[in-house]
Formats: structure tokens, C-alpha cells, sequence
């Protein structure tokens, strides 16, 4: 089957529930206005279930409510994974069988992002979703700049540590910051190193589309619940693939 239709109290009932906020206070009137939304959005019938002040002048609501519309999975694009899963054993064999050395890792969040989180998650040994991170590999060199790290800077660092990869993390999205820095990010060091060498370009953070690398500049975007093992598998598929298949 690829047509189906939302679930919600029945099977194909077609019944979603919707979240936002209005920039009106708390009253009737505002619930009335989240409801006119929802109706333009196409819910019908469309039920305020909840709705609360967030600060003066805005209301933050959830609606419930039925749409028609259908879903044709057939017709739906996603990046795949084209690498395999390794075990750090795994990974940490190949980079020595094919590097003969480290494999070197900068990573840091960009422009005024303070949240480390999620670059954190991905490159410090305590990790995420039960996998340790990228410190933990034996092979990999990492280094960790922190928050609100410069263009200029993370470029520097690159090229003193001669990475081979360069990790950012971007979670503040307002404005579409994440990609204004991302292309940012790209055109710096596609200016600072020649084509065949500079360091391969991952970005991660939970608003980013994966399809959307080539547009932004990068070799691979990653999204929300990415793991480290994931990342890990993909640079040694994309740093050391070349290499063995070239000897």
C-alpha cells in the first residue's frame, strides 16, 4: 500500500494533532483566531485541546483535528544510508590498515551557537544513545572547539591539525541561521584549500534537511538522532573507501 491517511482515534480517520503559536493573549478570541488557522491549514473540524499564554502577547496552542489529505509513500525522497554500520573495532582496523595513521576530527558549533549539545554527543566519549563517541575510537584524533566558534577560527584550526574532517553543529535555527552559516562555513574552506584537499564538511543539527548537502556546500548533512556510530562509519567509508580501492 502507498496511499494512506493519518491516524488518529481510528484506523483512516485522517485526525492530526497541530502545535503553534499566535501572537495574541490568552482569551476566547485567540482560541477562535488558532481554530481560523487551522481551518485554512485545511483541518475541519479543528479543536483547540490546549492553549496557553507564553509571555505577553503570544498564546501557544495545540489543536486537534480532521484533514483530507492523502499520503503517496510511494513518491517520498530520503537520503539512504550508502555506507556500512562499523563497530569501532571495525573502524578503527580500517583507518590503520588504510591511513597508517590518525584520522584527525575538528568539530565545533559555529557563529554565536552556544548549544553544545549535540556536537558533544557526537564527538565526546560519553556519547549518545547508548554509543560512545568519537574520543572513544582509538584511530581518532578529536578535537573539540566548543561553542560560538568563528568560521575564520574552525578554518585555522583545520589547517593546524591538518583534519581530515570537519564536524559542525548547528542548533539555532531563527532566521535560518543554520544554513546562512553552514554556506558560510563551505565557501571559507573551498577558499582556504585547494579541491583535492580539503577536509570533508559534515553538519548535523535538528532543523537541517539531509538532501539538502549539495545546496549547502557540504559532503553530508545529518539530522536529528544520529548516532555517533553512524558518523563514525561514514567518514572512514568516505576518507579510506578511496584509498583501499586505489591500491
Amino acid at each position: 500500500m502507498t496511499i494512506i491517511r493519518p491516524y488518529g482515534d481510528t484506523t483512516g480517520d485522517g485526525m492530526v494533532q497541530l502545535s503553534f503559536t499566535l501572537p495574541m493573549e490568552h482569551s476566547k478570541v485567540a482560541d477562535g483566531a488558532a481554530v481560523q488557522l487551522a481551518n485554512k491549514m485545511g483541518m475541519d473540524p479543528a479543536l483547540v485541546v490546549h492553549s496557553k499564554p507564553m509571555g505577553e502577547g503570544f498564546t501557544f496552542f495545540v489543536v486537534y483535528g480532521r484533514v483530507n489529505h492523502l499520503v503517496d509513500t510511494s513518491l517520498v525522497e530520503v537520503v539512504e544510508r550508502d555506507y556500512p554500520l562499523l563497530t569501532p573495532k571495525e573502524a578503527n582496523a580500517s583507518i590503520k590498515a588504510s591511513l597508517r595513521r590518525r584520522l584527525v576530527v575538528v568539530g565545533g558549533c559555529i557563529g554565536t551557537d552556544a548549544h553544545t549539545v549535540g556536537i558533544d554527543a557526537i564527538l565526546n566519549i560519553k556519547g549518545f544513545a547508548g554509543e560512545k563517541g568519537l574520543e572513544y575510537y582509538r584511530e581518532l584524533k578529536v578535537v573539540n572547539l566548543g561553542a560560538q566558534v568563528s568560521v575564520p577560527q574552525l578554518v585555522e584550526a583545520a589547517r593546524a591539525e591538518k583534519a581530515d574532517a570537519v564536524l559542525v553543529s548547528q542548533v539555532v535555527t531563527q532566521r535560518d541561521a543554520h544554513l546562512l552559516n553552514t554556506r558560510e562555513m563551505s565557501a571559507a574552506f573551498r577558499e582556504a584549500y585547494p579541491a583535492d584537499a580539503r577536509p570533508l564538511l559534515v553538519v548535523g543539527g535538528p532543523r537541517f534537511d539531509e538532501s539538502m548537502a549539495s545546496e549547502l556546500g557540504v559532503d553530508r548533512v545529518f539530522s536529528r538522532g544520529t548516532t555517533p556510530g553512524e558518523v563514525a562509519s561514514f567518514l572512514v567509508h568516505r576518507i579510506t573507501t578511496p584509498r583501499q580501492e586505489a591500491s
